[in-house]
């Protein structure tokens, strides 16, 4: 689907990258929020976050202050001169939010993955001309993220936005929540006109990883960031340990390189030739291994052997990862792609296995 969007961007707020978006977790206390934004307006920040209602895995925590936390979001317009943003769920958070002149919406993670929810988002946005950004769903499907984004251009929001915060994984890893960069990498090629926004807060967990994760974002020439920021980091009810103070957060941003997007790519043409031609041998060596597959499935089809043949399977996995790490590939790698290629020779022999004599 082609989109015409229109710029996601305010008055004021210049389309030089990164664009920030900071601010706190949740809004606790009116105090909590001025001090917090009085601190990232001095450092330049244009554009204030706060949750207002907070998903919460599990019931008991603090759920966001509620509709009360809207009138300090507004009083955070009018002493500071920022733009202020909060996330919805709900239409009657939209119908609360609009009330109150909040600027920018963004829908959670925990509701891009419900469409009835994000439908009912949208509905109530009809006639609306507001920015939106959307969060990718907590598990990995590009589909049902770029479903929301549809959801809303049908409704007639065209200014909006994608958010990258991750994708939650039961495997411990680093991250709180898995990069998984191939996928907003993905959404870019499938819809350029989108600005995309990346939240390293969520993905990180901890404040130690936001600076890494915000380079990484900016190499992919992301457009913008969203960090959580707090005057107490260490005292906030909600994500202590992946805020920041609004020093440090001017103090990564300082640091950031931010790669020069207009250099010609002309000495670059030899080496993506290259690039060109040894992908073509990778296909060709590919489609010369599932003929093999195939002639492999035949002689079980004829000698009634099942397909899967998991002793030979495993020693592959383990002997071709060892070769890979020999030739400083990442052995993870080397196994994701082994094991794309194993599915296809299954459903190869398979096709075979099921052919009529």
């Amino acid at each position: 689907m082609k989109m015409e969007l229109e710029s996601i961007l305010l008055p004021g707020v210049d389309n030089q990258r990164p664009i920030v978006i900071s601010g706190p977790c949740s809004a606790e206390t009116e105090e909590q929020v001025m001090e917090t934004a009085r601190g990232l307006a001095a450092k330049g920040v244009k554009i204030f976050r706060a949750g207002i209602w907070k998903p919460r895995t599990k019931p008991g925590g603090f759920e966001g202050i509620g509709a009360e936390g809207l009138q300090w979001l507004k009083r955070v317009k009018e002493e500071t001169g920022m733009y202020v943003t909060t996330e919805v769920a709900t239409k009657d958070h939209v119908f609360e939010a609009l009330k109150a002149g909040i600027d920018i919406l963004w829908i959670g993670a925990r509701t891009t993955v419900n469409p009835f929810a994000v439908q009912e988002i949208a509905d109530a946005l009809k006639g609306v001309d507001i920015p939106v950004l959307i969060k990718n769903p907590v598990n990995p499907d590009l589909e049902l993220w770029i479903g929301a984004f549809e959801r809303l251009y049908n409704a007639g929001i065209r200014r909006l936005g994608a958010i990258h915060r991750g994708f939650s994984s039961y495997d411990k890893k680093i991250y709180r929540n898995l990069p998984l960069w191939h996928i907003p990498i993905e959404l870019r090629r499938r819809m350029p006109e989108l600005p995309m926004f990346c939240d390293p807060s969520h993905i990180g967990g901890k404040r130690e990883l936001i600076a890494p994760l915000c380079q990484q974002a900016m190499d992919l020439k992301f457009e913008g960031l969203i960090i959580e920021s707090h005057c107490n980091p260490d005292c906030a009810w909600s994500d202590a340990s992946q805020q920041v103070t609004s020093d440090v957060l001017d103090y990564v941003l300082n640091l950031l390189v931010i790669r020069e997007e207009n250099q010609t790519t002309e000495n670059l043409s030899e080496l993506r030739r290259q690039i060109d031609a040894i992908d073509e041998q990778l296909l060709e060596l590919l489609a010369k291994r599932m003929r093999i597959s195939r002639e492999i499935g035949t002689y079980k089809k004829e000698h009634n052997m099942p397909i899967l043949q998991s002793p030979r399977y495993s020693e592959i996995l383990e002997k071709r990862s060892n070769m890979g790490e020999s030739m400083e590939l990442d052995a993870e790698f080397v196994k994701n792609i082994l094991k794309e290629i194993h599915e296809e020779s299954v459903r190869q022999q398979m096709v075979i296995m099921n052919e009529q004599a």
